[in-house]
C-alpha cells in the first residue's frame, strides 16, 4: 500500500462527522507513520496517541450508528487502509487504549451474516488482521520496537498476547443492547469476531482465560453465535491433547460442539470395548476423569445425546457385556453427579427420560439402599410383572398390528430394556436373591434375568432361554445344598454342558446368564467356601470361562458398596469374593 488516496469523499449526512481536512491530517500521518522507523516518527507518534484516541472513538460512535458494514463503507471508503495501517503500527497497538479503540473499530466493520461481496471481502481481511496481529513474529517495526525497549522476543509476544487476550475478554459478557431495535448495532456482534480472532490462538495457554470466557458466554441473542471455525480448531487441539481446558470449558464446548461431545463419548466406547480386563474401580476412575457424568447434569441435551449414542451402540450389539457395563457405570456416575446439583437444577426425570416408559422410572431408578432390603423381592416381582406384560402386548400384537403399530411396540420394548440395562443394580440384586430363593419364589427373577440377557426375543426363543436358565438354577440349588465334600466331579457335569452347549437348530443358553448365577451362588450362599471354591473353579475350568467369571467377581465388588448387600453379611461376601478371585487367578 503505497499512498492513500487523499481525496475523502464523505456522503451527506445530518450531521458531518469529521470535516475534510482533519481527516486528510490523519490519513497523512498514518502514511508517515508507516513509512519511517526514526526516533523523530517516534515521537510524534507517542505525541499524538491522545488525538488518536479521540478520532478512533468518534469512528467507533460511527459505525455503530451505521445498520451495516456497508452503509459504513459508503460513508467512510477510507476506513478500512486507515485501520490497517494504524494495526501495523507497533508504537500504536502498544498503547492499550488505542489497541482497544482500534480493535474495536475492526469489530464494527465485522458482519456476522455477510450480505454482499463487500461484505465478505471485509470479514475475510478483518480475520487476516487479527490471526496476523496474535502471530506474527517477524514484524520489523515490532523487532525495532524491542530492540529499542531491550525486550526479548519472547517476554515481548507473551505480553502483548496476553494484553490483546485481556482487550478481546473485556467485549465478552456485555449485555445485550440490541432487544429494543433489531437495526441497531448489538455489543453481541463482537463475539463472533473475537471467537475468530481465537482460531489460530487455541493451543495457547494465554488465551484459555478468553476461551473459557467465550463458551461460557450466556446465548441471551442471535447475534452471539460462535464461529464453527473456532469450536472445530479448539475441539481438535483439546482431542489431540494440544489444548489444556478447564473442566467448565470442557463442559461449554460439547454444549456448544456436537462432534466434540460424540468423540468424547466413542473415545469412552472404544476403551471399554478394547479394555475388557479394566476393573470396574478403574472403568468408574476414568469415566469420572472424562467429565461426561458431570456434563451430563449439567446440560439435559448433553445427557440426551449421550444416551442417543449408547441407545444406537446397544441396537447394533445387544449382547456386549462390555458396553451394557460402562452404560451402567456411567449411569451411576451420572446419577450422583446430579444429586450434588439437586439444589441447583429443577429438571425433572420425565425430561431426561423422556423415551423410557414413565411407570418404570422412578421405582429403576431408585437405587437397593434406598429402600430396606425386605422390599426387595417385592419390588423386583412387580418390575418383573411390568416388564412381562410389555413383553407380551408386544408379541400379541406382532400378528395383526400394522407396521407401524409393531414398531411402536418393539421400540417401548427396547426403551423397557435400556433403562433395565441403565440401572442393572436391580438385575445383580434379582441375581443374589435367587441364591436364597426357593423354588416357588424364583420364577419372577429368572424372568428378569432372562429378558435382561435376550430382550428382543429372536426367533420366540425367550421361553426356551427362560427353561435354560430354570435348568441351571435347579443344578446350581441342589449343588449348593449338597453337604457332601468334595462334590463328585460328574454331578457338575450338566451345568459344564448348559455352558458350553452348541445343539443345532436350538438357540444356546446364554452362558453369561448361566455364568453370572453360578458366581453369585458361590459368593453369597452359606456354603462352605473350600466347596464353592471348588464347584466354581471345575465348572469355569471345563467350560473355558475362567476370564469371564474373574470379570463378573469384580463386578461385584463395587455393587456390594452400593448397598446391594446386608451390612451384617458384607465381610463376609468381601473374604469370599478375594478368596474366590485368588483360585481363579491361578487357574488363568
Amino acid at each position: 500500500m503505497s499512498q492513500l488516496q487523499p481525496a475523502i469523499q464523505l456522503q451527506s449526512m445530518a450531521e458531518p462527522l469529521l470535516n475534510i481536512q482533519e481527516m486528510q491530517f490523519w490519513l497523512d500521518k498514518a502514511v508517515a507513520w508507516g513509512q519511517a522507523d526514526s526516533p523523530d516518527t517516534q515521537k510524534d507518534t507517542c505525541l499524538h496517541l491522545n488525538r488518536l484516541r479521540d478520532l478512533l472513538q468518534q469512528l467507533l460512535i460511527h459505525m455503530n450508528n451505521m445498520s451495516s458494514t456497508t452503509e459504513t463503507m459508503k460513508t467512510l471508503p477510507f476506513l478500512g487502509q486507515f485501520l490497517g495501517r494504524l494495526c501495523w503500527n507497533p508504537y500504536v497497538t502498544a498503547d492499550a487504549t488505542s489497541r482497544r479503540l482500534l480493535f474495536q473499530c475492526l469489530w464494527g466493520l465485522y458482519s456476522e451474516h455477510p450480505g454482499n461481496a463487500v461484505e465478505r471481502k471485509a470479514n475475510q481481511w478483518i480475520r487476516k488482521v487479527l490471526c496476523q496481529l496474535a502471530t506474527e513474529e517477524d514484524d520489523a517495526a515490532a523487532q525495532a520496537l524491542m530492540k529499542h525497549m531491550g525486550v526479548p522476543p519472547k517476554e515481548y509476544y507473551l505480553k502483548l498476547l496476553r494484553k490483546r487476550v485481556a482487550l478481546l475478554q473485556q467485549n465478552v459478557g456485555k449485555s445485550c443492547n440490541s432487544l429494543g431495535d433489531i437495526n441497531q448495532r448489538c455489543s453481541c456482534d463482537s463475539i463472533l469476531a473475537t471467537s475468530e480472532a481465537c482460531v489460530p490462538l487455541v493451543t495457547c495457554p494465554e488465551a484459555a482465560p478468553l476461551i473459557g470466557a467465550l463458551l461460557q458466554q450466556p446465548v441471551t441473542c442471535v447475534r452471539a453465535a460462535l464461529s464453527g471455525d473456532f469450536l472445530d480448531a479448539l475441539s481438535s487441539a483439546y482431542s489431540s491433547q494440544c489444548s489444556s481446558l478447564e473442566e467448565q470449558t470442557v463442559v461449554s464446548l460439547w454444549y456448544h460442539n456436537l462432534s466434540s461431545l460424540e468423540e468424547a463419548v466413542l473415545s469412552q466406547l472404544e476403551n471399554a470395548v478394547t479394555n475388557t480386563g479394566s476393573t470396574p474401580e478403574t472403568l468408574e476412575q476414568q469415566l469420572a476423569q472424562s467429565l461426561l457424568p458431570k456434563a451430563c447434569a449439567q446440560h439435559c441435551s448433553i445427557f440426551l445425546v449421550v444416551k442417543d449414542i449408547f441407545r444406537s451402540i446397544l441396537k447394533q450389539a445387544e449382547g456386549a457385556e462390555s458396553v451394557k457395563h460402562l452404560i451402567q457405570t456411567f449411569t451411576s456416575c451420572f446419577l450422583r453427579e446430579l444429586a450434588l446439583l439437586q439444589h441447583q437444577t429443577s429438571v425433572s426425570l420425565k425430561a431426561l427420560f423422556p423415551e423410557s416408559p414413565q411407570s418404570l422410572l422412578l421405582p429403576l431408578l431408585t437405587l437397593p439402599s434406598e429402600m430396606p432390603q425386605e422390599a426387595w423381592r417385592h419390588h423386583l416381582n412387580w418390575l418383573s410383572g411390568s416388564l412381562q406384560r410389555l413383553t407380551e402386548e408386544e408379541e400379541e400384537g406382532d400378528g395383526d398390528s400394522s407396521s407401524s403399530t409393531k414398531s411402536e411396540r418393539h421400540h417401548k420394548v427396547f426403551e423397557a430394556w435400556f433403562l433395565l440395562v441403565q440401572c442393572a443394580h436391580w438385575v445383580q440384586v434379582a441375581v443374589q436373591l435367587l441364591v436364597t430363593s426357593e423354588p416357588e419364589d424364583c420364577g419372577p427373577l429368572l424372568w428378569l434375568l432372562t429378558f435382561y440377557h435376550h430382550p428382543t426375543n429372536r426367533g420366540h426363543h425367550r421361553a426356551l432361554q427362560l427353561v435354560h436358565a430354570k435348568e441351571a438354577w435347579d443344578h446350581l440349588h441342589s449343588f449348593f445344598l449338597i453337604s457332601a465334600h468334595p462334590l463328585p466331579v460328574d454331578c457338575l457335569q450338566s451345568l459344564v454342558s448348559l455352558l458350553s452347549s452348541t445343539q443345532p437348530q436350538q438357540p444356546s443358553p446364554s452362558p453369561l446368564l448361566i455364568l453370572n448365577l453360578l458366581v453369585n451362588f458361590a459368593v453369597f450362599s452359606q456354603h462352605s467356601l473350600s466347596a464353592s471354591t471348588q464347584i466354581l473353579q471345575t465348572v469355569v475350568d471345563q467350560s473355558g470361562l475362567v476370564d469371564e467369571a474373574a470379570c463378573v467377581l469384580s463386578s461385584l465388588q463395587p455393587r456390594l458398596n452400593e448397598g446391594s448387600c446386608s451390612s451384617d453379611d458384607r465381610n463376609r461376601v468381601h473374604l469370599r469374593i478375594k478368596a474366590l478371585q485368588n483360585t481363579l487367578m491361578h487357574s488363568i
